[in-house]
């Protein structure tokens, strides 16, 4: 059975806007360039240098209508456009006090109001993942269609803001990948750990609105709340959609 690489995403701001890409160049030891390269620190938030943990920021799981943002990376300079259904466009380039006021002031308006208010953008030289070492998540397409066919409903990828999407392998076999070494490119990954998932997979990635208990589906089909794996980068190179995914 042959597994490629069906999708690769990239998520710029955290939790704000997902984008897809043809290929990228993964380095050894980060994560996915420019995934999750800044965060929008809440009021309440308790930073520390580096990465933080993801109850520092505004994000899906506590405001939905996050999860309806698309985004657009320059890389060169280092300006995102997000677009939201009722937010509208906005253009800014996170590093730039200037555009970071006019940023918090575009977000507000999605986080809701029993929520801490948006109150920094930042930047830990990190990606601001929601594992604790640079990651890059990897999940596949049949277990989605799995897990679709389970709850009655065509489950969008954009739900699990994942990197890298995989088509080809059997439903679920990825737990049985931890702590193995697999090629795809010039790449070489380490899968490390499994993913607990959250609230923000309940929402519509379309709508920004919630329409799907897929907590409760993980629990009730399979006994427990995880999709996805997180894998570190061991060898870096190009990546690129249609190549093989195999044992390293």
């Amino acid at each position: 059975m042959t597994i490629r690489l069906a999708h690769i995403c990239r998520h710029p701001i955290k939790a704000y806007g997902r984008e897809m890409l043809a290929s990228v160049r993964l380095s050894a030891g980060k994560g996915l360039p420019f995934d999750r390269e800044w965060a929008i620190a809440h009021e309440a938030a308790r930073l520390v240098p580096g990465w933080n943990p993801c109850m520092n920021f505004t994000r899906g799981a506590k405001a939905p209508a996050l999860m309806a943002v698309t985004a657009r990376l320059d890389e060169d300079a280092r300006r995102v456009t997000l677009t939201h259904p009722t937010a509208g466009e906005i253009t800014a380039a996170p590093d730039d006090p200037a555009d970071q006021a006019r940023l918090l002031a575009w977000a507000d308006p999605l986080i809701p109001s029993s929520r801490a208010r948006p109150a920094a953008v930042v930047r830990g030289g990190v990606a601001m993942t929601d594992s604790d070492f640079p990651s890059v998540s990897v999940l596949s397409l049949a277990s989605l269609a799995d897990l679709s066919g389970r709850m009655g409903m065509d489950l969008s990828i954009h739900r699990w803001r994942a990197n890298l999407w995989l088509e080809g392998a059997e439903p679920w076999a990825e737990w049985d990948w931890i702590g193995q070494r697999f090629r795809v490119g010039k790449a070489v990954l380490e899968v490390v750990e499994r993913i607990t998932r959250c609230a923000a997979t309940t929402v519509d990635p379309q709508t920004g609105v919630v329409d799907g208990n897929t907590l409760d589906a993980l629990e009730a089909s399979y006994g427990h709340k995880d999709f996805g794996i997180y894998a570190k980068v061991i060898e870096g190179g190009e990546i690129a959609l249609g190549q093989e995914w195999k044992p390293a």
